[in-house]
């Protein structure tokens, strides 16, 4: 099939046959599902087309191989190459794509200021567009509860873990559980904070034999070593 650029003897503009608009969006789907295959459903994912600047002057092509650029992100704002490979000159453009990825999460009932704490009637769940703003989303009601928004979240605004104020888990001096565990092991012993502890975030505990280790601030005055 004939594909004209603007500029074609013709004078018509862009029109992407049906069978390429068909590829461009199998080759975005399979990017998207082959990086995040393993966290991700298939119909989940949705492929939508921008539009090639109507500046551009492209000489007529009677084929075109989509493409796609190296680094290019594989989920929310991205872009495709397009070349002619068959045709009296040849040439690259980029196709703009947006490539959506939707997913049940925790999003506000109604509009929540900075500082709100969390209860079960501020959060509903509903579909979303995971890609559409950097940052985990949150799926679990009691995994939330009575936790601190850090910032305002509009209403139907996916919640997410960077919108959340870390929980405080103990404090410089307390005495904390200290737990490592690895394959085929776990083990358990006390120690004694030396600094306060954030949910999430790097902490360090002197053991009973006097030495210092560090991990993970967890829940219930506890911090977690990683193999």
């Amino acid at each position: 099939m004939l594909w004209l650029g603007t500029g074609a003897a013709s004078g018509e503009t862009f029109a992407l046959p049906d069978s390429l608009v068909i590829a461009i969006k199998g080759m975005a789907h399979d990017a998207a599902f082959g990086a995040l295959g393993g966290s991700l459903s298939p119909a989940g994912v949705v492929v939508l087309l921008g539009h090639i600047d109507s500046n551009m002057k492209l000489a007529p092509c009677q084929k075109i191989e989509p493409y796609l650029h190296a680094g290019a992100p594989v989920l929310g704002r991205s872009h495709i190459g397009l070349r002619c490979v068959q045709g009296d000159k040849a040439w690259q453009v980029s196709l703009p794509v947006t490539i959506q990825w939707w997913a049940a999460s925790l999003v506000a009932s109604t509009t929540l200021p900075a500082g709100t704490v969390l209860e079960a009637r501020h959060l509903v769940v509903r579909d979303v567009d995971i890609a559409a703003r950097a940052g985990r989303i949150m799926d679990d009601v009691a995994s939330v509860m009575g936790r601190t928004l850090t910032q305002r979240l509009l209403a139907g605004e996916a919640l997410r873990e960077n919108d959340l104020k870390p929980r405080h888990c103990f404090n410089a001096g307390d005495k904390v559980q200290i737990l490592a565990a690895g394959p085929g092991y776990s083990v358990s012993s006390e120690g004694q904070a030396l600094g306060p502890g954030l949910e999430g975030q790097t902490a360090r505990a002197r053991t009973e034999g006097g030495r210092i280790v560090t991990g993970i601030a967890a829940r219930e005055r506890r911090i977690e070593l990683t193999p």
